[in-house]
């Protein structure tokens, strides 16, 4: 601890330090409130002035450190600030500042979940973006590696790994353990973690036609719906797609697969990589934003593409007239139909029980503020119990992948682990597909069976 810091907590008053669950904001009880990223200014990449940033925030989370259990960004910046010859941020060489960057996987949980300090309080700290600023600085620099460019290029893999064949081959290659040594060895992935398998048939080819239905509006929600795919459920689990096509079609749900799309664009963002984001965001907004004005209900089947479109892309193009149309059209699967339900349209006819089903929160399905929807949609099922797991698994996205945060992923996600098992589940599901993969494997032998949300709805409906 720092010289004349007698409590971690000493500059949090004391109602913020009575619930760590709650986000208390001192001498106010307003939301936090995000201001646009003003990436495109040379300010933005100025270094000297990032550096004074990243030591006033720095300092800040010293003096607090109340977000020291969420992941590992928090306790590298303590362990440095402890062991400086000071004991304070000014003791800690900017050369090391890097190093709490590196850990920082862009969850948004501090900002949303913890922090007292987020606008609109005074000190204005937004943690989560300013290691998107340093991440950015870096790309620029051209400090990242061709591992992480390649990685981060989801869609351009996805194309080549999910043709007819090479999809065999390349599913082959991920479970031999030979070729894995050597891919960590080249490339950096660790050799011990489980890769999602690529699908043959992409989901975009093989989605079925929408049945014709009368479109219900309702209160809350349109009456029809637009599907953007994503990376992951257009070449590594179609499944999933279908799925939600099954529920809305049993719903009456007219449906439509988007005409046009690219990455959603959240890898690259995590990169640092602004320029690339925009360039998707040229793809993506035109055709999401002519069905957004035609009445669609935009959903992914994927968390961070929600979230990505919802909060992320209008904080980084504010003013952007077509990008606050998507945004706003944009909704999480289990919100629609939830909604949808509250408006007395969501058929109940439910078939099947679940039985017992742990349930993970992730990170970018907690920060979009909609509340517990998937586990509302799972509890309307008759004889099932959910065991709701609200805390970050620690994969994220192609930061659990590398080499080098292999271990701390895993060691993030234990507690996870334990949760979900502590019921004896039948099912285990997470609304993040690659993160229920990362919580089975954490989990290891089990007699649950893995089935993403809208799979188990499906399920559940005897569909």
């Amino acid at each position: 601890m720092g010289a004349g810091r007698l409590c971690p907590f000493a500059r949090i008053p004391r109602r913020s330090r009575i619930n760590n669950n709650m986000t208390v904001r001192e001498g106010s009880l307003e939301a936090p409130t995000r201001h646009p990223i003003d990436w495109k200014s040379p300010d933005f990449y100025d270094e000297d002035k990032l550096d004074a940033e990243l030591h006033r925030v720095y300092d800040i989370c010293h003096g607090c450190r109340r977000c020291v259990s969420l992941c590992t960004a928090f306790p590298t910046l303590f362990d440095l600030v402890d062991e400086s010859k000071t004991g304070e941020v000014d003791g800690v060489d900017k050369s090391d500042f890097a190093k709490v960057v590196e850990q920082c996987y862009l969850c948004d949980l501090c900002f949303m979940t913890k922090c007292p300090y987020v606008p609109p309080h005074q000190w204005n700290v937004d943690f989560p973006h300013l290691m998107l600023r340093a991440k950015a600085v870096k790309y620029k620099k051209g400090e990242v590696r061709m591992r992480d460019r390649l990685l981060s290029s989801t869609d351009a893999i996805g194309k080549l790994a999910a043709i007819p064949v090479v999809a065999q081959s390349v599913n082959a290659l991920n479970g031999n353990g030979a070729a894995r040594a050597l891919m960590q060895k080249v490339i950096g992935v660790h050799q011990e973690r489980r890769l999602p398998p690529y699908s043959p048939s992409r989901f975009r080819s093989g989605a079925p036609a929408s049945q014709p239905h009368a479109v219900k509006d309702s209160a809350r929600t349109p009456g029809k719906v637009a599907i953007f795919a994503t990376c992951y459920v257009n070449y590594n689990e179609p499944g999933i797609g279908y799925d939600l096509i099954k529920l809305l079609d049993h719903n009456e749900i007219p449906h439509v697969i988007v005409e046009k799309e690219a990455c959603c664009g959240m890898p690259k963002l995590e990169l640092g990589d602004l320029d690339a984001v925009a360039r998707l965001k040229l793809i993506n907004i035109p055709p999401l934003a002519r069905l957004a004005r035609e009445g669609y209900a935009i959903l992914t089947a994927v968390p961070s593409c929600t979230l990505m479109f919802k909060s992320e892309l209008p904080l980084l193009f504010p003013g952007d007239a077509e990008v606050t149309l998507v945004s706003e059209a944009m909704f999480d699967p289990f919100e629609y139909l939830v909604l949808r339900h509250k408006d007395g349209l969501l058929k109940t006819d439910f078939k099947q029980p679940l039985g017992k089903v742990s349930y993970h929160i992730p990170c970018h399905s907690r920060v979009q503020n909609i509340g517990q929807k998937t586990r509302e949609a799972l509890q309307l099922v008759p004889q099932t119990t959910v065991n709701t797991v609200e805390r970050c698994s620690g994969h994220d996205g192609t930061w659990g992948v590398k080499q080098e945060y292999y271990a701390n992923s895993m060691k993030i996600g234990r507690p996870v682990f334990k949760a979900m098992a502590a019921s004896d589940p039948d099912y285990i599901s997470s609304d993040c597909a690659i993160a229920a993969r990362h919580i089975q494997q954490g989990m290891g032998e089990t007699r649950a069976q893995r089935e993403h949300p809208l799979t188990l709805m499906r399920i559940a409906y005897g569909l």
